[in-house]
């Protein structure tokens, strides 16, 4: 038998040697949580102040913002097994994003579909991750990714009369949902 590789010694064995990694981190997730969470609300507040086209506009920024997050965690977290989850979900956020800037007119359409199958997609996958997780945060997790299948149905039924006000609104609620379940799974690895 040969000796372990340096990865193979960095990697944790057990649940209890994961969370010990983990620990001393929490101030990242809390901070991604509430980075998230403020996107939620300042999508929410500012799509019936600035109008439909700076929705739109907020709403690529909110999401390349949320990717680009998305994708850093995926890559610090690569003993999770999750990396090609979690960059996948954040290259969408960023994707989706992208195009909203480039093209907000046709995004103002096109834009409600692309954002309603995402959203099933990303709950579907946090509500996976719920049940992989260790016990305390899974529900919060599972819950905000319900909330998000829910929402991304809800796009999807009623497209295109959903428009931008539905398009704004249940990005808003879904980035603050996600925020929050980051923070409390970072202050829930802070009292561990």
């Amino acid at each position: 038998m040969t000796d372990p590789t340096p990865a193979d010694r960095a990697r944790p064995h057990n649940l209890g040697e994961a969370i010990a990694k983990l620990k001393h981190k929490w101030g990242w997730f809390v901070a991604f949580g509430a980075l998230t969470a403020a996107m939620g609300l300042a999508t929410l507040l500012y799509l019936v102040v600035i109008g439909t086209i700076a929705s739109v506009y907020m709403i690529g920024i909110a999401m390349i913002l949320a990717g680009g997050a998305e994708i850093a965690m995926g890559l610090k977290a690569r003993t999770w097994g999750w990396l090609a989850i979690w960059v996948l979900v954040g290259l969408l956020y960023v994707v989706a994003g992208a195009f909203a800037l480039a093209q907000p007119l046709v995004a103002a359409a096109a834009y409600t579909l692309l954002i309603g199958a995402a959203l099933v997609v990303t709950g579907a996958a946090r509500i996976v991750a719920a049940f992989r997780l260790p016990s305390g945060n899974k529900g919060l997790i599972g819950f905000a990714g319900a909330i998000t299948v829910l929402l991304g149905a809800m796009i999807l039924a009623s497209w295109p009369a959903s428009g931008l006000f539905v398009l704004g609104t249940f990005l808003g609620i879904d980035l603050l949902f996600y925020g929050l379940s980051w923070i409390a799974f970072g202050m829930r690895l802070k009292g561990l």
